[in-house]
């Protein structure tokens, strides 16, 4: 049986693109707090303790911790599966869609603090298995470190003529765009669907598997 391929370009975009929808719909209806996103989580959270602001301080708080308990469970599920003959990298993808899917029905009853858990816990499982491009190192969540790659990158191609490099600023250059792009398109899907528009993050992890899967020609 042929093992899936989540490190081509297209499952890489898709990814991001998940990440993007993700942090994009906490930040809308979740009160301005990031699924994957854990720097800015903890910026803020430094912002309100220095001004004393509590509640608000709990609320980033309550997202650094989940995550931090999502990657716990990632790498529980990695040491579990580990030479197993079932895909790990599948069962992750899996796992990821049970907690969007409870993220959605809990969402329906408002900005509950568990729905920003559940994403957390999601964005926390993708970053921890899903960290190779081609054979290079890749995150699909944090996109500061996809930038310096893509200018290093670029650089080496452009200045110092290293042909190889071509491919990787490419890659990268999609990863950034995909992220923004599912960013966006949660916003836009929110005038539609408000608080449903979380099927976008469904809809993209779907999608993962499927390229991951599809035959190589």
């Amino acid at each position: 049986m042929t093992r899936p391929d989540y490190t081509a370009l297209l499952p890489g975009a898709l990814l991001a693109a998940t990440a993007g929808s993700l942090d994009g719909y906490t930040f809308l209806h979740q009160g301005a707090v990031f699924a994957g996103l854990q720097t800015g989580n903890l910026i803020l959270l430094g912002v309100h303790l220095g001004g004393g602001q509590w509640a608000e301080a709990a609320h980033y708080a309550g997202a650094l911790l989940t995550f931090m308990l999502g990657t716990a469970v990632a790498r529980g599920i990695q040491h579990r599966y580990q030479g197993a003959r079932l895909d790990r990298g599948t069962l992750i993808l899996c796992y990821e869609l049970l907690l969007i899917s409870l993220a959605l029905l809990v969402t329906q009853l408002g900005p509950q603090p568990l729905v920003t858990w559940l994403l957390a816990a999601a964005a926390a499982a993708q970053l921890q298995e899903f960290r190779s491009l081609h054979g290079a190192p890749f995150t699909s969540l944090m996109m500061t470190g996809n930038l310096r790659l893509l200018v290093e990158s670029g650089y080496d191609w452009l200045i110092r003529r290293e042909h190889q490099a071509k491919r990787r600023t490419v890659d990268i250059l999609v990863i950034l765009l995909s992220f923004a792009a599912g960013a966006a398109a949660v916003q836009g899907l929110s005038f539609i669907l408000g608080r449903s528009a979380l099927v976008l993050a469904l809809a993209s992890l779907m999608l993962v598997i499927a390229t991951g899967h599809r035959k190589k020609v």
